[in-house]
């Protein structure tokens, strides 16, 4: 998944002012308690970070952007 992917389906499904929100405050457990900024500058494959935020919000996420 290309980056700008990425962040266009992380807008979509949290809006873009909380969706960056997220990105920047939230650790997530599947990301080894990274926040997807730090996960991305790492270098961890951003469809595994996709992956995380789907499993942190099932209900948030749209079945279309899975």
């Amino acid at each position: 998944m290309r980056l700008t992917e990425f962040w266009g389906r992380l807008e979509q499904s949290f809006g873009s002012g909380y969706a960056r929100s997220i990105a920047a405050d939230q650790a997530f457990s599947a990301l080894d308690g990274r926040t997807i900024n730090e996960a991305i500058a790492q270098g961890v494959e951003t469809v595994t970070v996709w992956r995380a935020v789907v499993a942190a919000y099932p209900d948030r996420v749209p079945s279309r952007l899975r």
